[in-house]
């Protein structure tokens, strides 16, 4: 069984399309199909639904799968081992990130690079609950999301820092003069806010659920760039973590008014899959960000002042 037919194997999976994972492995779909056909014979039962179209496993298939998935995250761990020995970690590290710490990401995958120039970073923006499939699934090496809002399975966690809460709105507003804003006053003020599927608008929700309110949302998007585009323009409000003003500070014509009454906040951090011991890439990651001043930044409150 080579490990070329089950990394093969693997990307159908992840892709769920013949042509595509073809391209993603740089192979013609007739080679791509050959290996297949080879594994079921070395398994001696078809792995795949048979059509014009993929439709999915077999329960042969979907038990390969998952053992493939482990065979071939072990092999990436023992090339990057071997490369650490020889003095030169290399390779890709793929890391989930909620579109909340978005704005300061950089801030802890830098430090890496700067130990370990070779090794390349593929960064991904998902929801709380992708991050946790794609760890399960062995698609992803890193997640960074929250830690204590809802539970997540099988991963160790390395806190970063704790989020608060700011409501970005118009400085010429009904909060002029203000420094900070209850919840219950946000709430009735036109909002652009992330979609419900994400893990910070349901904090978001239950908090203000908390003062018997519900939230005027006029704008929702899954998009980051979205809502900040929106709220550049100078005439809507939004509640935000107070980390997006490390990469974007306050826009012109706007206030940063801390949330409060209740004054809230979640535990950020990195999650991996629970194994002993971690990939040396994962490790590398892990060990720079502890040794960087990264979170410290965050927790000082310097992005409030950005």
């Amino acid at each position: 069984m080579q490990l070329r037919h089950l990394k093969y194997f693997v990307t159908l999976g992840q892709e769920a399309h013949f042509g595509r994972a073809a391209d993603v492995c740089n192979v013609t779909q007739s080679t791509l199909s050959a290996a297949i056909r080879q594994l079921e014979v070395e398994i001696g039962a078809p792995l795949i639904e048979r059509d014009k179209r993929f439709k999915g496993f077999t329960a042969e298939g979907r038990v390969l799968l998952d053992w493939a998935k482990r065979v071939v995250s072990e092999r990436d761990a023992l090339d990057q081992q071997i490369g650490l020995m020889r003095g030169e970690l290399a390779g890709e590290l793929r890391i989930g990130v909620i579109p909340t710490t978005l704005p300061t990401i950089g801030l802890f995958t830098t430090p890496l690079s700067r130990v370990h120039p070779k090794v390349t970073l593929k960064i991904l923006s998902h929801t709380s609950n992708e991050i946790q499939r794609a760890l399960d699934e062995f698609r992803l090496d890193v997640g960074v999301t929250y830690l204590d809002n809802e539970p997540m399975h099988g991963v160790d966690m390395h806190p970063l820092y704790d989020e608060n809460y700011i409501l970005l709105t118009p400085a010429d507003g009904p909060f002029k003069g203000r420094q900070d804003v209850t919840w219950k006053e946000a709430a009735y003020t036109p909002l652009c806010l992330l979609t419900p599927d994400m893990q910070n608008r349901r904090i978001i929700n239950a908090i203000f659920q908390s003062v018997g309110c519900t939230p005027n949302a006029h704008i929702e998007t899954n998009s980051v760039m979205t809502l900040c585009s929106h709220i550049k323009t100078g005439v809507w409000s939004s509640v935000l973590p107070h980390n997006f003003l490390w990469a974007f500070g306050v826009p012109p014509g706007m206030s940063a008014l801390p949330l409060v009454s209740p004054e809230i906040t979640h535990s950020i951090g990195i999650v991996v899959r629970r194994q002993d011991p971690h990939p040396p890439l994962v490790e590398a990651f892990l060990s720079a960000v502890r040794e960087s001043n990264a979170a410290q930044q965050v927790k000082s409150g310097i992005l409030l002042k950005a």
